[in-house]
This record gives C-alpha cells, structure tokens and sequence, in this order.
C-alpha cells in the first residue's frame, strides 16, 4: 500500500487529476445508466446480459464468477431478465444438475442495439482526435485502472 502512495514525483495536480477521474467516472455512469433505463435494463442486468451476448449460453455459476457477485445475487438477476424477456434457462447439454443462461429475441435485439449505440458513441467521443493520442489516453487509464483497483484491495484487505 505505500508503494501507492510514495510518488516520486510530487506533482501538485494529483488530487486535481483525480476529481477530474472522478468526474469521468459519474459521468460515464450516468451515460451508461440514461441509455441502459431506456431499454429496460439496469446497469446490473446488462453486465448479465452482456456476458451472454459475448459469451455465449452461460450458467449461472459462470456468471457469478465473471461478475464477482454471489450465486444468490446472480439468480435473482437472472429471474428479473427472464420475467422481462430479455434471458430463458435451458438444460445444460452436459450437466443435469445445471441450466443454462441464453438470450431470447427480445435480450438478442437489445444487445444488438445496445452494440450499435456503443460504436456509435466511441465514434462520437473519439472523432477528431489523432491516433497517438487515443493511444496514450487508452494506456493512461488503463494504468490509473489498475492502481484504483490495488487501493480498492489494498483498502478492503484493512
């Protein structure tokens, strides 16, 4: 954790840096958030139903484990997509025991919406903005990404 926090540097715009990361990462909740209600989906359900769409017919144990959550958690987000249409369970090919996660039509032609305003919307953010920069802007917050994460564990491992 003091590796964190000794930063040879000193420069005095980190805390503003960091409310300008915070600010980001509102607005971008609130983005995802505005264009997730629209269809039907809180930001929860959508992880559950993204993972389907890349992934594939999943169980909920995956599920669980790709989203860091507890099955519970999971079956209760499940049965909420399956009551508004957007998921069915199927019989696992393979294992009696378990079903599996699949989008029906209806989380199909979400999800396939969903894409589209997503490309449209990276094109919208990025346009105009030369390609070395888009470069260090993606290794810059993929670094930034990677500390939040260490203080996030370091913090909760207290």
């Amino acid at each position: 954790m003091n590796d964190i926090h000794n930063v040879s540097t000193g420069c005095p715009a980190f805390p503003a840096v960091l409310e300008r990361v915070f600010g980001f990462a509102a607005s971008v909740q609130q983005y995802m958030e505005a264009g997730l209600a629209e269809h039907g989906l809180s930001r929860a359900r959508a992880t559950v139903v993204w993972l389907v769409h890349r992934g594939g017919p999943q169980t909920q144990r995956e599920l669980a484990r790709a989203i860091g959550v507890t099955a519970r958690n999971v079956t209760a987000l499940v049965d909420g997509l399956e009551e508004s249409g957007f998921v069915r369970r199927t019989a696992h090919p393979e294992d009696r025991r378990a079903l599996l996660v699949q989008l029906t039509d209806r989380g199909s032609a979400v999800t396939a919406g969903l894409a589209a305003e997503y490309e449209r919307h990276s094109a919208y953010l990025f346009a105009g903005l030369p390609e070395e920069q888009v470069r260090q802007f993606v290794a810059t917050m993929d670094t930034v990404m990677v500390r939040l994460a260490q203080v996030a564990t370091a913090t909760a491992n207290r």
